[in-house]
């Protein structure tokens, strides 16, 4: 009797849960209507896939291994729990006595070395596959600064400065409180976004000109550290256009908070034709080259 009592407790208790549980969750799903595509929101409960290649493996390694453990719970608080209810001092089962059992060690020890090795398989070529840069299409250098970011197109003569945008530094040095409307992207936006195509094999190169940074978005699966004196380096391959928002995320000085990323990715015609208005607004601001006399001949 007591045993049926505590399952129905038991029953009870774990329904209520699920039921206060539920309107949490919905809520969570719509805490955030106005971020942008893929990026991480408030109460999120599990990882975000991102939109590239690493992204999509570092999501899946995770959900390998939570998938074993979840397997490896079950199996384990099962045995508990018919252990518990089956074998219980109540029902007259008596404890065996016994101190050693050669069969149940090898057991034990095996199967997790064999659950490791099939779980380190996989994350180990997946890990070399991410450091893996070899036939990028075209490559950026990232160099961080306190406090904004320089962006390069190696071999493109494009590069410029990204920074806070003014409009969020201008309300943040006045001490506004930005209203329901502002608040999803005060501090978030940035005066010149990196724009890069979809659909191509991009590699990073990553260093800082005076103390370390850490340039990372989210969506894109990686996080890098910006060293000074050090070139790290990474790639990307985004799979769909969209804006894809990042932040500093090594501690750097006082405004390391205002330090936002963003990614602008585009399909690649756009690109070509924004990467075309970028080199001639360069060729057309580089100072014209001076004259030079030639004596004539006599």
């Amino acid at each position: 009797m007591k045993a049926g009592r505590f399952k129905q407790q038991l029953l009870k208790t774990l329904l209520g849960t699920a039921a206060m549980a539920l309107p949490v969750l919905a809520w969570a799903q719509a805490a955030s209507p106005d971020v942008e595509p893929d990026e991480p929101v408030r109460w999120q409960l599990n990882m975000t896939p991102g939109v590239t290649h690493t992204s999509q493996m570092a999501y899946d390694a995770h959900m390998f291994a939570l998938w074993v453990c979840v397997a490896i719970g079950v199996i384990v608080f099962g045995a508990m729990a018919v252990a518990m209810f089956k074998f219980r001092k109540s029902k007259g089962a008596v404890a065996a006595n016994f101190s050693h059992n050669t069969t149940a060690e090898v057991i034990w020890t095996i199967v997790p070395i064999i659950i490791l090795v099939v779980m380190a398989w996989p994350a180990t070529t997946k890990l070399i596959s991410q450091y893996d840069t070899r036939d990028s299409e075209m490559t950026i250098k990232v160099t961080g600064y306190q406090w904004m970011w320089k962006y390069e197109y190696l071999g493109e003569d494009v590069a410029f400065t990204s920074r806070l945008d003014r409009a969020s530094e201008a309300m943040r040095q006045s001490g506004k409180v930005p209203t329901a409307q502002e608040i999803p992207r005060y501090l978030r936006d940035v005066d010149n976004p990196l724009v890069v195509p979809v659909g191509t094999k991009i590699r990073f190169v990553i260093t800082a000109d005076d103390v370390i940074h850490a340039w990372w978005v989210p969506a894109l699966g990686w996080k890098q550290d910006a060293i000074p004196g050090i070139v790290n380096e990474a790639w990307t391959d985004i799979a769909k256009p969209g804006i894809y928002r990042g932040q500093c995320a090594e501690l750097c000085g006082k405004d390391h908070g205002f330090m936002p990323i963003v990614v602008k990715a585009l399909p690649k015609a756009e690109f070509k034709a924004w990467l075309a208005q970028q080199k001639s607004a360069t060729a057309g601001a580089a100072p014209a080259a001076p004259a030079v006399a030639v004596a004539a001949a006599p």
